[in-house]
């Protein structure tokens, strides 16, 4: 079985964080009994940004069942969100995670995945591409890292929780044409070689067909609210809540 999940934001500063942290190791040990790979799918962390010798503090319980699921043998992807983009070799070296800092093309159990966190993808947003490109920059990160954590990370958070109120990701849906992210998968050229469109960033659980009435666009949705993931049997991929009766997903076109 192979699970997706997206868009954790844990953080100290966030009020109940380490209660959702207590759900995800949860649902991990659930996922353990049958999974063969996991695809973390961004913004896992409100804040990540690693110094040469320090992390953010926080998050070591999931970091240290997340090693040893990975030292067991699980297949863990790690796509960067843009909350979390500022990982350079620790989640890899010491975690054991798989780290892709762009979209990427997965062949697995006879279907095809285009798999990214989603943000800076599609129409519009011009103003948040720029500062992704910003963030983005290897002088800006080199100078970032010259500020002691306990000021840089400070900043950081704080950036973070103004990111997360600002209007857009957590908007209501509201049509298949406005959400930029279908839309990319929709005017995407080689969209009909590809069997599913899987992102997180836009926290709605969304499960699309493309125009082509084969390719699918999902969502993940997020952990914040919904504790909505994703699980793939190499049949059928299904979108599913993790102790959450009252989930729901938008869905479209005559999916069931």
């Amino acid at each position: 079985m192979i699970y997706f999940a997206s868009d954790f934001h844990l953080s100290p500063d966030i009020p109940h964080s380490k209660e959702e942290e207590a759900h995800i190791l949860s649902w991990l040990d659930e996922i353990s009994r049958d999974a063969t790979r996991l695809f973390l799918m961004g913004d896992v962390f409100d804040f990540w940004f690693e110094y040469r010798q320090v992390v953010p503090k926080g998050h070591v319980r999931l970091l240290g069942r997340l090693a040893r699921m990975a030292d067991e043998g699980l297949d863990i992807h790690f796509f960067p969100g843009n909350h979390d983009q500022w990982t350079f070799g620790y989640l890899r070296e010491e975690i054991g995670m798989q780290v892709h800092h762009q979209p990427e093309v997965f062949e697995l159990m006879g279907k095809t995945f285009f798999l990214g966190h989603g943000d800076g993808l599609g129409p519009g947003d011009y103003g948040y591409k720029r500062i992704k490109k910003l963030f983005g920059n290897s002088i800006a990160r080199w100078i970032f890292r010259w500020i002691h954590p306990d000021l840089g990370v400070r900043l950081a958070r704080l950036w973070s929780k103004t990111s997360r109120k600002k209007p857009g990701q957590d908007q209501a849906f509201s049509g298949k044409e406005n959400e930029w992210l279908y839309q990319f998968a929709n005017n995407h050229p080689e969209k009909d070689r590809i069997d599913y469109f899987i992102f997180g960033h836009r926290h709605i659980p969304m499960d699309l067909l493309l125009d082509n009435h084969r390719t699918r666009y999902i969502n993940l949705g997020e952990w914040m609210h919904a504790r909505s993931f994703a699980r793939f049997d190499g049949q059928e991929l299904t979108l599913g809540f993790y102790k959450n009766e009252g989930g729901k997903v938008i869905r479209g076109d005559n999916l069931q």
